[in-house]
């Protein structure tokens, strides 16, 4: 295998495929990248067995061919290398090592046969489905950061996608929940994704997906099977395990009943809440919420080691006077994925959730549990 490329181009991809790879592996092969040198590009692909991302870029291919290095210490190498050059790989004649030169570097990695290296991608993907991927970016990012980190409860360590059907409208929608609070975002479900079963996107792969729709203004297409999702886009397909278990029946635990309706600027409550939080113990983290009918909104943190810390807001606030304690950082969480500039909060009583979502959208909503204080 012999090919040239930008080193930049090199750089973007190894970024992308690197990070699968596990730093410590017990199977050598899965410290690896594969290269794969065909036609005019070049292909690059890194699995853990879960998960698997494969990229494709132009590169001008003197001799076919394919092999694997270690990811990480080719990542490396190109990183350090200089902005604007040119890399030259090139397999060893006996196949055991493949050689990096750009200008008057020269490395030699160790090679492992690219025969060796595992395949996500076998099977059959009989759901398929195109939609922007900056709509499926923003149905991950507005759920991601409830998911469970608790290894016991393992339904709970991703993110829920279903297509339920709600007063004739169907729509794709996204679940997460910890327990302590749980995130719903939808939009219109894509041509195609009717009828799909209801699957958990475990969180590295929600992880990698979030980085590599960062920047892109493309169209994503969406594959499923029973056990597999596979998205794909700009020369990245991703490929990743979906986690076998039954999500939670998550609607018996939206509130239908919350008459107190608090609206308050989303910003201005979002920095109040970060100030007086500032003094909160870090196991505690609690914040109290104290309104009174005559739109006033008190919050007030205690911590009995360091001392206290309150601020007052003007808020819309027509109900009984309610004292309620939140998770500090949950609250700004939530605050950090509403999109309008008005929070509106549902509240029924100090022991029951809340339910918060942006004034007028009806598209995303947050259930927060509260906290005695």
């Amino acid at each position: 295998m012999r090919a040239t490329l930008e080193r930049s181009n090199l750089l973007k991809s190894l970024n992308h495929v690197h990070r699968v790879v596990e730093r410590r592996n017990t199977i050598p092969i899965l410290s690896n990248v594969l290269i794969r040198a065909t036609g005019s590009e070049l292909t690059l692909k890194a699995t853990d067995l879960d998960l698997e991302i494969l990229e494709t870029i132009a590169a001008d291919v003197g001799r076919p061919g394919a092999t694997t290095v270690p990811a990480h210490m080719l990542y490396d190498i190109v990183r350090k290398l200089p902005d604007g050059s040119e890399v030259a790989l090139e397999t060893s004649a006996d196949g055991q090592t493949l050689t990096v030169r750009s200008g008057r570097s020269n490395f030699s990695l160790q090679m492992l046969p690219e025969t060796d290296f595992p395949d996500l991608t076998t099977g059959e993907f009989p759901i398929r489905f195109e939609m922007p991927a900056s709509a499926f970016k923003t149905l991950i990012d507005r759920t991601q950061f409830a998911i469970s980190t608790e290894e016991t409860r393992y339904y709970l360590n991703g993110i829920y996608l279903h297509t339920p059907t709600i007063e004739g409208r169907t729509v794709l929608r996204a679940v997460a929940t910890d327990g302590h609070r749980l995130a719903r975002a939808q939009t219109n479900a894509p041509a195609g994704s009717e009828g799909m079963p209801g699957i958990i996107v475990p969180r590295k792969a929600v992880g990698e997906i979030q980085k590599l729709l960062e920047s892109s203004e493309e169209t994503a297409t969406i594959e499923l099977s029973e056990t597999k999702i596979r998205v794909s886009f700009g020369g990245v397909i991703l490929t990743s395990k979906l986690i076998d278990g039954t999500f939670p029946d998550y609607a018996r635990v939206i509130p239908q009943g919350n008459d107190k309706l608090l609206k308050v600027d989303r910003g201005t409550f979002s920095n109040a809440v970060d100030r007086v939080s500032t003094i909160a113990s870090e196991r505690g983290r609690a914040v109290k919420l104290s309104l009174s009918s005559e739109g006033r909104l008190a919050l007030t943190v205690n911590n009995p080691d360091s001392g206290s810390a309150t601020e007052e807001l003007d808020v819309d606030y027509q109900a009984d006077p309610i004292d309620i304690g939140f998770n500090s950082k949950y609250l700004l969480d939530i605050a950090g994925q509403l999109k309008t500039g008005t929070a509106l909060f549902k509240l029924a009583d100090p022991g029951s959730p809340t339910l918060i979502q942006d004034d007028g959208d009806e598209d995303a909503l947050y259930v927060l549990m509260p906290m005695r204080v």
